[in-house]
């Protein structure tokens, strides 16, 4: 966003965007890989999704994780 507004370069935005979005769907797939393969809980699962939108949630649910030693 600062290069767009502040260097008027929006092209950034696109780029950077896109690689957003993919490593977004990338986490999900990855996630529902995971449940599937270990067997996670059903809320274990939605926690690892919810994760996925919030701010700094991965790494949070990465910490959940290797607390549980799931």
């Amino acid at each position: 966003m600062p290069l767009k507004y502040l260097a008027g370069r929006p092209e950034a935005v696109r780029l950077v965007g896109s690689l957003h979005g993919a490593l977004f769907v990338l986490y999900v797939i990855a996630a529902l890989l995971a449940a599937r393969k270990f067997r996670w809980p059903a809320v274990t699962t939605a926690q690892a999704l919810i994760a996925a939108v919030l701010p700094l949630g991965p790494f949070w649910f990465d910490a959940k994780l290797r607390k549980a030693k799931l």
